[in-house]
């Protein structure tokens, strides 16, 4: 069986700790790896699209980051309680025909004992930005982290 501390019941510290690596990994693009994070059964739903298993999630996330370019993730605890996070999230990218765009959003996880990922629901509205506005670029630098996502 897979593993991926901290474990539920999560308090402040590991709530965050989970919403940085989750963070991290979707920074990284790798679809095989984020996928890992999820049980081989996880449901989600995204947007209007519903994804259930570890195989739907990795091409789902193939699919995804062919489509946006230039990805940069930013993700903020919102809340937690015993083995359940919400955090809000804005990420930036650009299309094959070099729009740029801003996506906000909302997500609610459940964690199994295991730490892994079971379910996962996401929100998202997109904004059509300028290449000029965009504001977040690769991987959150260590001074960046702890620090809120503006509202617009």
């Amino acid at each position: 069986m897979s593993v991926r501390p901290p474990f539920p019941p999560f308090d402040e510290r590991t709530a965050l700790e989970k919403v940085q690596a989750a963070e991290d990994a979707w920074n990284g693009r790798d679809p095989e790896k984020v996928a890992l994070a999820y049980t081989e059964d996880s449901v989600w739903r995204n947007r209007d699209q519903f994804v259930t298993g570890r195989p739907a999630i990795t091409a789902f996330l193939r699919e995804k980051w062919a489509r946006e370019l230039d990805y940069a993730l930013r993700k903020e605890l919102w809340a937690f309680h015993g083995n359940r996070i919400a955090v809000r999230f804005q990420y930036e990218c650009r299309d094959r025909d070099g729009q740029h765009w801003r996506s906000y959003g909302n997500e609610l996880w459940e964690f199994t004992p295991a730490g892994l990922m079971s379910r996962r629901e996401a929100s998202i509205n997109d904004l059509r930005i300028a290449a000029t506005d965009r504001r977040i670029h690769g991987v959150r630098p260590a001074s960046e982290r702890g620090v809120a996502l503006p509202l617009a």
